[in-house]
């Protein structure tokens, strides 16, 4: 039975009081007047360099002297107006940053649990008999879904009823009535289906993973099999069941953040990245308890095989990734390919930073059989895959929400930092409530004995 201990309570504790404090601060300092927004704007225009200057008086002159000769008051007056919706744009921009921040983190952590039991339902569903000494693991794991997934929800809502619509456009009744295509979407991207459909995910996920645990605990004592065959039964549903609503989920969670824009392998995209997400947390997980003396019936083979998990899924994500952006860009079609012109124009180093961090350091490093054995060779590849999808979930949210005024500052971190001593809390806590180890499972012994 694993014992979690005072000190690693105490770390997720003060994770999560430092987050709140970096996540209040953030909030704190995203409401900017407009003369403040007005002012800054200044000042970014008077840094160009003395190039831009230049140019900028020729460019004035210009039109000061076209003003002159048409009217100028009245141009005058249209450029002010022009200037203050510029402002007011940003402004609301700035004052998105802690939302999305926020937003990022939580689904980040979220789909780290909902890969997990994914991977868990495979595991289950195809009689693997490799993973069976795995499965508390992955149980602990997936304990932060329904909290997790219900605080998702919980953002997304809040931030189209408190403030200013600052995640989703398609939440705003004016934005819908002068915009004729959103407007046709209007039956789907409604809030109350939007949270009618959040709450049958979450249920139907969370209802999964209540049965598979409690007939996994109960298999341990049990003297026939039926607790297995019904977890088998039900694990082939689930997966069905998952298909479906994942999709359904990115759609909604993920890609309506861009209502203009879509794509039909979108549900893909985001599957591989929960996936291998997951699954590289489960290394870690695995990592981390050998060397605190548990799982002590988990051997190089184990790591070995979940190792081959995250280099393969590592590569299934950069095929999708790729697929989508190349068919996009071949087809150069104005609705489609300016989803990639906004994250080419302002996120250029996080958008093909995130293709080397998911896709070259696994493929490099992953690839030599002997070192998916080796725990601190794989520790190094997660940490960066980890880090990697991360930003492919910011990349996805951020640039709908706050144009070019990102940064990976406190309101970042500090999310980070909130959910990952939420994620470790759950998580550890879990772990305690059933022996590390399933005692009746049917491929248990095949499962220990696993070496090649």
């Amino acid at each position: 039975m694993y014992t979690f201990s005072n000190k690693l309570k105490t770390f997720s504790f003060i994770l999560m009081i430092l987050g709140a404090l970096g996540v209040g601060y953030g909030f704190m300092t995203s409401h900017k007047s407009l003369d403040e927004v007005k002012t800054m704007l200044a000042e970014e225009a008077s840094n160009h360099g003395s190039g831009h200057a230049e140019e900028a008086h020729v460019v004035a002159d210009a039109h000061d002297t076209h003003a002159e000769e048409t009217h100028g008051e009245d141009n005058q007056g249209e450029d002010a107006h022009q200037g203050d919706a510029h402002a007011e744009h940003v402004q609301h921009q700035i004052a998105n940053r802690p939302w999305s921040a926020l937003y990022v983190a939580a689904f980040f952590f979220m789909m780290i649990a909902l890969g997990v039991l994914a991977f868990y339902a495979i595991q289950i569903a195809s009689q693997a008999g490799w993973s069976p000494v795995l499965f508390r693991v992955m149980e602990g794991i997936t304990a932060y879904l329904l909290p997790g997934a219900l605080i998702v929800l919980i953002i997304a809502v809040a931030s189209g009823t408190i403030g200013h619509y600052n995640l989703f456009v398609w939440m705003d009744p004016e934005v819908v009535a002068h915009d004729k295509l959103i407007a046709g979407k209007s039956s789907f991207l409604n809030l109350p289906w939007f949270i009618i459909r959040g709450l049958i995910f979450i249920t139907g996920w969370s209802l999964y993973r209540h049965f598979s645990r409690k007939f996994s605990i109960a298999q341990d004592t049990a003297e026939d099999k039926s607790n297995f065959k019904k977890s088998f039964r039900i694990s082939a549903g689930f997966l069905v069941f998952f298909i479906y609503t994942e999709s359904m989920m990115s759609w909604d969670w993920i890609m309506s953040v861009d209502p203009h824009w879509f794509s039909t392998l979108f549900g893909w995209y985001v599957f591989a990245s929960m996936f291998v997400s997951g699954i590289t947390v489960i290394a870690l997980m695995i990592i981390y308890l050998k060397s605190r003396n548990y799982l002590e019936f988990v051997n190089e083979s184990h790591l070995h095989d979940v190792a081959k998990y995250m280099f393969a899924f590592s590569i299934f994500w950069a095929y999708l990734w790729f697929s989508q952006f190349m068919l996009i860009w071949y087809s150069n079609i104005p609705e489609e390919v300016t989803y990639f012109v906004a994250r080419f124009g302002d996120y250029k180093l996080p958008f093909l930073g995130m293709v080397v961090m998911n896709f070259v350091f696994p493929f490099l490093l992953l690839m030599n059989a002997d070192y998916k054995r080796i725990p601190w060779f794989v520790v190094m590849a997660a940490l960066v895959i980890l880090f990697g999808h991360y930003i492919d979930i910011f990349v996805m949210i951020m640039p709908a929400t706050v144009g070019d005024r990102w940064f990976i500052g406190i309101p970042e971190i500090s999310s980070v930092l909130l959910f990952a001593g939420l994620f470790m809390f759950v998580v550890f806590t879990a772990l305690t409530k059933a022996p590390l180890l399933v005692k009746g499972y049917p491929f248990r012994k095949e499962s220990e004995e696993f070496h090649y």
